[in-house]
């Protein structure tokens, strides 16, 4: 079993490996290209969770075919200035960032769909004092770093207050353009 994880894990990443005596040898050596980071934003309830897993559900062949392309979606990151800080400091020269996708959502809609989400999810912040302070939270730390990344020309905004398959049809149109 372990073997087998160990293999599915090396393919998905797009290396070659044999295992031998339990330690992976090198037969053909990965591309020297930089992975290719897809940040993944917006304030709470826009829908980031929820998109995500659908990616990873509905794109999971693709994605897998395309493992060695090292390409990498990150959730609700960064989230603050030093969150950037330390992702710059330690991916520089490690990794480019491809684009963020931005899920663009009126405050008032992604409290509604917290509030709606905490009456099955059992999220203690799934309340409107919590939210409130989560979207001023957002506000302050997490779209400045939506705003340096669209002065960059790296965002990919996407109307979020559509439904969730009209969201992942924008999804799915930028995931196509961008490769």
């Amino acid at each position: 079993m372990l073997s087998s994880c160990r293999s599915r894990l090396l393919h998905v990443l797009g290396l070659s490996f044999l295992l031998q005596n339990r330690h992976p040898i090198l037969l053909c050596p990965p591309r020297l290209m930089k992975p290719l980071v897809v940040f993944v934003l917006g304030g709470p309830g826009a829908g980031k969770g929820t998109q995500c897993a659908r990616i990873v559900e509905e794109m999971d062949q693709t994605m897998a075919a395309n493992a060695q392309k090292n390409k990498f979606l990150i959730d609700g990151f960064p989230r603050n200035q030093d969150n950037l800080q330390g992702w710059n400091k330690t991916m520089d020269g490690k990794a480019d960032v491809s684009f963020v996708l931005f899920f663009d959502c009126n405050n008032e809609i992604c409290i509604e769909r917290c509030l709606e989400r905490g009456k099955s999810s059992g999220r203690s912040d799934d309340n409107r004092e919590s939210l409130e302070k989560r979207i001023q939270t957002y506000l302050q730390s997490t779209k400045p770093i939506i705003d340096l990344y669209e002065e960059m020309g790296k965002v990919k905004k996407i109307d979020a207050s559509k439904s969730v398959d009209e969201v992942f049809d924008e999804v799915v149109k930028i995931f196509d353009k961008e490769g």
